[in-house]
């Protein structure tokens, strides 16, 4: 019976559908430390600036406060001040999310 279940078309469409799914999952597991810029000092949390393909929207903010304190926005960018280092390779993963890099102190 469970041959059977294997050889029916359903059963390929559903195996080609979940490894198409760990497959995505493991590029983005890849891909996310590439994402991440030179980080100096060491401190256990950091200010970051969270680079997105375009603007982000109240969903990219709202996510990204699970992990810091969105301070602002710029054109296609979110300011994450308090984040956790471990926390960087889980802030870069999402695919669209184009780099994570130091947030630049401003000058006041």
């Amino acid at each position: 019976m469970l041959n059977d279940a294997l050889r029916s078309r359903k059963a390929h469409i559903l195996i080609a559908v979940v490894l198409c799914y760990l497959a995505w999952q493991l590029w983005l597991t890849i891909a996310a430390p590439q994402k991440i810029g030179a980080f100096s000092g060491g401190a256990e949390k950091v200010n970051i600036l969270v680079v997105l393909p375009f603007p982000p929207e109240r969903f990219h903010v709202q996510l990204l406060q699970t992990h810091g304190r969105v301070s602002g926005t710029q054109e296609n960018a979110v300011e994450v001040r308090g984040v956790k280092r471990a926390d960087l390779t889980t802030v870069a993963r999402p695919y669209w999310v184009t780099r994570v890099e130091p947030l630049q102190p401003t000058g006041g």
